[in-house]
C-alpha cells in the first residue's frame, strides 16, 4: 500500500511540475539555460548532448527546440546569458559615486572575483574562441550587452583624466582588454599553473593577493606621473 501511495505522490508531483513549466515559460527557459551552461562549459558545443540537458531539466528535446530552435541556438542563448549576468552585476557597482582611483579599483577587483567565481563563463568564452566567434557573430544582442562595460570604464577614465589623476591618451578597448586578460588567466590557466609551479591557485588567500596585485598594475598603468 505504501508503495502505491509513494507512486501516486510521485506521479502527482511530476504532473504538477509539468503544469508549472507550461504556466511559467520564463522559469522553464531559465532552468534549461542553467543546466545547458554547465553542460556546454564542461563538454563544449560538440560534446554536450540535448538529450542529456533535457533529462537533467526533466523536460524534452521537443521543448528545448521549441524555445531555442536548435542545439546551436541553445548554445548561443547560454553565451548571451553569461554576458548579460556579468554586465548586470557590473552595472550595479555605482562607480559614478566613487572617486576615479577607487572606482577603477572596484571595477578591477570585481572582474577578478567574478571571473574566478564563474569558471563556466571563462570556459564558454574559450570554447567560442575555438570556434573563432562564429556563433556570437550571429547574435543580435551581444554588442548591446557589452556596451555598458566600455561606457562605465569610459566614464571612470574620463573623470580621472579631467581631475589630472589619470594620464590621457589611453585606448579604452585596450584598457578593457588588459584588465580582462589579467583576470581570465587566473581561471584559464589555474590547473596547469598550479601544477607546474606547485602553487594552489584555488586558495582564497592567493586570490585576494592576486586581486590586489592586478589592481595595483592597472592603477599604476593609468596613473598620471606628471
Amino acid at each position: 500500500m505504501n508503495k502505491l501511495v509513494q507512486t501516486g505522490n510521485t506521479a502527482r508531483r511530476a504532473t504538477t511540475e509539468r503544469v508549472q513549466r507550461i504556466n511559467d515559460p520564463d522559469r522553464t527557459r531559465a532552468d534549461i539555460i542553467a543546466v545547458a551552461t554547465r553542460e556546454f562549459a564542461e563538454k563544449g558545443l560538440a560534446g554536450a548532448r540535448v538529450d542529456e540537458i533535457a533529462a537533467l531539466t526533466k523536460t524534452s528535446k521537443r521543448m528545448i527546440y521549441y524555445y531555442f530552435e536548435s542545439k546551436e541556438g541553445l548554445y548561443l542563448a547560454v553565451l548571451e546569458e553569461c554576458y548579460r549576468a556579468m554586465r548586470e552585476i557590473e552595472s550595479s557597482l555605482s562607480l559614478d559615486e566613487l572617486a576615479p582611483f577607487d572606482a577603477l579599483r572596484a571595477l578591477v577587483a570585481f572582474t577578478v572575483d567574478y571571473q574566478f567565481s564563474h569558471p563556466d563563463f571563462i570556459r564558454l568564452v574559450m570554447t567560442e574562441n575555438i570556434h573563432r566567434g562564429q556563433y556570437l557573430a550571429t547574435s543580435k544582442a551581444i554588442q548591446k550587452l557589452n556596451v555598458p562595460a566600455i561606457d562605465g570604464l569610459r566614464r571612470v577614465y574620463e573623470r580621472g583624466v579631467a581631475s589630472g589623476e589619470f594620464r590621457p591618451g589611453i585606448d579604452l578597448i585596450d584598457l578593457h582588454m588588459s584588465i580582462s586578460a589579467l583576470c581570465v588567466f587566473n581561471v584559464a590557466n589555474r590547473y596547469t599553473f598550479s601544477l607546474i609551479f606547485k602553487r594552489d591557485m584555488g586558495q582564497k588567500r592567493w586570490l585576494n593577493r592576486r586581486s590586489d596585485e592586478i589592481c595595483e598594475m592597472v592603477l599604476r598603468f593609468v596613473k598620471n606621473d606628471r
